[in-house]
């Protein structure tokens, strides 16, 4: 052998390379299959969370987000629809809400994969459904997710309405009893509650929120539980109830219901912190267990809130429990305080994009200037709107058609019909098909109901203020 042909060392290799070799032409490859092909990105894995959640810890964060003020509303929701009516109903909105978060975290968790991210929101989840769906529809990524961010910030926005109108019935109806002479509409109690609400909402960091939201944890089980006493107290016969109400009325239901159980904005953020998300979807699953105890909980209090109250179900049912009881009383103020230290916290929400905005400025200057301002007009404007539309129910039902409809049905189905249109739809197109008359019932409870809210908004509007307040609470 020459020197030419010596082996070098830093040449060899330790597994042979047969297939190279023009006299021995071989399929057989003795590399592992592992050592030739990349593996598989697995979000899962690369996720970084300094304190992840446990699987109860995200049960309760779910039931947390769910579980609020629009389990209060479910008596008037019943009102609307029936007794049989609003079971079914209540069954039926719970399953498709239940399974359109499914259809966003499941696409999120496949995305995250495709684009080798260990998490996504749920508006980078519907720029990505687009990033990795159609060709023609990739360059819609960005203003898809774009729009879904100022969608979301909407929405909560809407809430915060949602949030004054409920203080200002509440501290009205306390007051109307124990200071009969005092005659203030529930306008200006709506008011009264922008220069606190200003204040508090000042506060930029999340976790100085934290003592606002355990204080108002603490004392919405109490509210809770009083209400419920309240409830079950001689109730009367169920036959004293219709069974299925006016169809021209059940969009107010639907509207309430999905209001009430919707809760997509908090949905990817419990998930991207969970220890173990892949516990998240499947049976049981955080996100199954959570929806069966919510939708049990929503149905029990409709149920029975408007057996016990009938058509005279306010769109809280704190606002039906007994004026002569002190302890009654006492649970409409705590009520007010619970919606009040929860409005900061939902407030973050829409702050925290609009700070993301702020931070493509070039300069710094007036930093502090700008957070005041934007704060105290955002304020100004929910509790000017919460003033001039102060009827809950309607308020309730307006927000529920319009944005949540939207956020919780109508993008999740139509995410997943652009995430698989190139993947397939499964046998004769199911999926397709599932998620068309997903996105029909969306269109049709998001017009109907903002018809009828929008409607009986211009009515009480009209109405001379005299008028007005005996109506609103």
């Amino acid at each position: 052998m020459s020197s030419k042909e010596k082996p070098v060392a830093e040449n060899f290799k330790s597994t042979a390379d047969l297939t190279s070799n023009l006299g021995f032409q071989s399929s057989l490859s003795i590399e592992s299959k592992d050592a030739c092909e990349e593996k598989a990105y697995n979000p899962f894995e690369h996720r970084q969370v300094e304190h992840p959640t446990t699987t109860f810890g995200a049960i309760a964060h779910i039931l947390k987000a769910c579980i609020g003020t629009g389990v209060l509303a479910m008596p008037a929701a019943f009102k609307n629809s029936g007794l049989v009516a609003g079971v079914i109903g209540t069954l039926f909105a719970g399953l498709v809400c239940t399974h359109t978060v499914q259809l966003v975290v499941s696409i999120s968790q496949k995305v995250c994969a495709e684009a080798k991210k260990p998490s996504m929101s749920f508006a980078e989840t519907c720029g990505a459904a687009f990033e990795f769906g159609p060709k023609k529809l990739r360059p819609w990524s960005s203003f898809v997710k774009t729009l879904i961010d100022y969608s979301i910030a909407v929405t909560y926005i809407s809430v915060l309405c949602v949030y004054v109108v409920f203080m200002g019935s509440s501290l009205k109806e306390v007051v109307d009893f124990y200071f009969p002479s005092v005659t203030i509409s529930i306008q200006m109690y709506c008011v009264l509650t922008l220069v606190p609400l200003a204040l508090l909402c000042q506060i930029r960091n999340l976790k100085y929120l934290v003592p606002f939201s355990t204080i108002a944890n603490i004392l919405l089980l109490v509210v809770f539980g009083i209400t419920l006493y309240f409830v079950f107290l001689d109730i009367p016969p169920i036959t004293d109830r219709e069974m299925i109400a006016s169809i021209t009325t059940w969009p107010l239901f639907m509207s309430t219901v999905i209001f009430a159980m919707e809760g997509i904005g908090v949905v990817m953020p419990v998930e991207n912190e969970m220890k173990n998300p892949q516990r998240f979807l499947g049976c049981p699953g955080v996100w199954n267990t959570s929806m069966v105890i919510v939708i049990s909980l929503f149905g029990i209090v409709g149920f029975f809130g408007y057996v016990q109250y009938g058509d005279a179900a306010k769109g809280s049912v704190t606002l039906n429990l007994p004026e002569d009881h002190v302890i009654a009383q006492a649970t409409k103020v705590l009520m007010a305080v619970v919606i009040f230290f929860s409005f900061a916290l939902q407030f973050y929400v829409p702050m925290e994009f609009i700070n993301r905005l702020l931070k493509s400025r070039q300069s710094n200057r007036f930093d502090n200037f700008i957070q005041i301002s934007i704060r105290t007009v955002i304020v100004t404007t929910v509790v000017a709107i919460a003033a001039a539309f102060p009827n809950l129910e309607l308020v309730i039902s307006f927000v529920g058609a319009i944005f949540f409809s939207s956020l919780g049905l109508l993008i999740p189905a139509s995410i997943d019909i652009v995430y698989n249109w190139d993947r397939g739809f499964g046998f004769l197109k199911y999926r397709l098909i599932k998620n068309i008359l997903i996105c029909i019932i969306s269109i049709v409870a998001l017009i109907s109901g903002a018809y009828v809210s929008v409607v009986g908004m211009i009515e009480d509007f009209s109405k001379e203020p005299e008028h007005v307040n005996s109506t609103f609470v």
